[in-house]
């Protein structure tokens, strides 16, 4: 994984700047369609997106998590597809196999489910550890190694991630390499009130994300996630906060393990994107502030005594956070 060099790359000039800032309009309004109230999860979703990072959604069933990829997918003209994480999957279940064909007596690849520019994989936590890691290498480096053959997966690739946060039966938790690998963890929760009566009253069929028609290219997305890599700026003073919010939660008395170099990279990557989602070429500490929650918290391993005294780690987030000073 490798840090886009802002300081030595040109910055987007104010009309690339407005056709990122457009397109993330465009896209934010196409996914409201299908998820209502929601606009604060989908806008970190979105940024996820321009960032090139993937998503752990931690949520009840029927909350919209499906319904979100599948959105996501029909919005940027990309292919969906779905893998349901159960303990008798296979890694070849999600990467594909080499199929023999006895005809020419040649092998044949089937790709699987992962070559796909949209993967939801549906309670992850379901599957063995054996299974989970075969998602890594496409998470990290965009490309799965079958049979001692390395393949390229589409570009762009998002995975989206569930796990049902109250049943723990029959589940392998993720370990920190695997739960490393995600820009964001987040949770969409319930609908408004008023959104979900809308909902009750004007929605018919089974399909909510039918209706909805692409409003951008592939293209488009891959130029947008090249104009946060190489052409947001991040301050010496921005980037030298960033790295004491790092190296507090390395330090804490209640973390066993703390913010790993590549979550360092997300968590800087995750915010150019914020600055280019919200119109701007620079990164702002307050950008920072605002995805500590999202991109830090998952990567936090308790201590022992923390664990078992049930702290609430977004809380402890929050607090390193704000003990850091703010640069001048």
């Amino acid at each position: 994984m490798r840090m886009a060099s802002a300081q030595s790359s040109p910055p987007p000039s104010a009309e690339q700047a407005e056709q990122a800032r457009t397109l993330i309009t465009r896209l934010l309004g196409n996914l409201e369609k299908a998820i209502r109230g929601k606009r604060e999860a989908l806008e970190l979703v979105l940024c996820c997106v321009a960032a090139g990072g993937h998503v752990l959604l931690e949520d009840v069933p029927g909350t919209g998590k499906t319904t979100l990829a599948k959105a996501l997918a029909l919005s940027i003209g990309g292919q969906f597809k779905r893998v349901q994480f159960t303990p008798d999957l296979l890694p070849t279940d999600i990467v594909g196999t080499s199929l023999f064909n006895p005809q020419d007596g040649t092998f044949r690849f089937k790709a699987g489910p992962i070559f796909a520019n949209v993967l939801i994989a549906d309670e992850i936590n379901r599957a063995s550890p054996r299974t989970q890691s075969a998602l890594l290498e496409g998470l990290s480096e965009q490309q799965v190694t079958v049979d001692g053959e390395t393949r390229s997966l589409p570009s762009p690739f998002l995975c989206i991630a569930t796990q049902n946060p109250v049943e723990f039966h029959g589940t392998y938790p993720l370990p920190e390499a695997s739960l490393d690998r995600f820009a964001a963890q987040l949770s969409l929760g319930y609908p408004p009130e008023a959104e979900e009566r809308a909902l009750l009253t004007e929605q018919r069929g089974p399909k909510p994300a039918a209706p909805l028609e692409a409003v951008c290219s592939l293209e488009e997305v891959v130029a947008l996630q090249r104009a946060v890599e190489e052409g947001v700026r991040m301050e010496a003073s921005v980037a030298d906060y960033l790295l004491r919010v790092v190296h507090s939660t390395r330090g804490h008395a209640s973390v066993r393990l703390g913010v790993s170099t590549r979550g360092a990279l997300l968590y800087a990557r995750m915010a150019r994107a914020r600055a280019l989602v919200s119109g701007r070429d620079f990164v702002l500490p307050e950008d920072l502030k605002v995805l500590a929650v999202p991109v830090l918290t998952h990567r936090l391993v308790l201590d022992t005594r923390a664990r078992y005294a049930g702290t609430d780690k977004q809380a402890l987030t929050r607090d390193i956070v704000s003990a850091v000073p703010l640069p001048r």
